[in-house]
């Protein structure tokens, strides 16, 4: 039986920060969640916006919010982005120095009624984070080294897939596989097939003439 799929689209591709707020809106109905990718430059080599765009947007749109926290030690501002109206706040087990800080942000989020994530880099092992998503509800799998958009997923990754997804099965768990980098017509099946439940699309989705149907198609990964 066909699994069903969400799809959270990227704001990685848009430069002008005034189109992720109309994008936002074009995808409501569409898309699950529009992905929020935050970066300061501490974390990735890149700067991008802030909790008030996320605001802004949540202000002008009705789609959840997926907002992910690629900057180093992030727990003071996870209320913000909270606050923001984010429906799902996702940090790095690699930010925090003190894993303790990472294990009080997560009930953090959690106890503000907010689905909380935890995402890991490429070259960080799934052992690593095992014992800390058991207090998560979305555990996101990068297929690229993050920090830019328009790359080709990492092959590898998609067997960390289907790692997380037994480790979930053989421990009973509820959380949900995100996998985000890369993801095209061409290895969303797999990528779905070995576990994934959501589907991060930037460049896919957003440079499609129809963007509408570059979603479906993810959506409609088996045929």
């Amino acid at each position: 039986m066909k699994k069903n799929v969400d799809i959270s689209v990227s704001t990685e591709p848009i430069e002008d920060y005034q189109n992720i707020v109309e994008y936002a809106r074009s995808m409501q109905g569409v898309a699950e969640f529009l992905h929020c990718d935050i970066m300061n430059e501490n974390f990735v080599k890149k700067n991008t916006f802030d909790y008030s765009l996320v605001g802004s947007i949540n202000r002008s749109s009705v789609i959840m919010l997926d907002v992910h926290l690629m900057q180093n030690e992030p727990s003071e501002d996870i209320s913000k982005y909270i606050q923001a109206g984010a429906n799902i706040v996702t940090v790095h087990y690699e930010a925090f120095e003190n894993k303790e800080d990472l294990v009080a942000a997560l009930k953090f989020i959690k106890d503000s009624h907010t689905l909380a994530g935890i995402s890991l880099k490429p070259a960080t092992p799934f052992k690593e984070i095992k014992s800390f998503v058991f207090g998560c509800d979305v555990v996101l799998v990068m297929g690229v080294e993050p920090g830019a958009s328009g790359q080709t997923t990492l092959p590898e990754m998609i067997d960390r897939v289907k790692e997380i997804d037994e480790f979930r099965r053989s421990n009973n768990l509820a959380f949900k596989i995100e996998f985000d980098g890369g993801v095209n017509e061409q290895n969303v099946r797999q990528i779905v097939e070995n576990g994934a439940d959501i589907i991060v699309s930037g460049n896919f989705v957003y440079s499609s003439k129809n963007k509408k149907d570059a979603v479906l198609k993810l959506k409609n990964y088996d045929q």
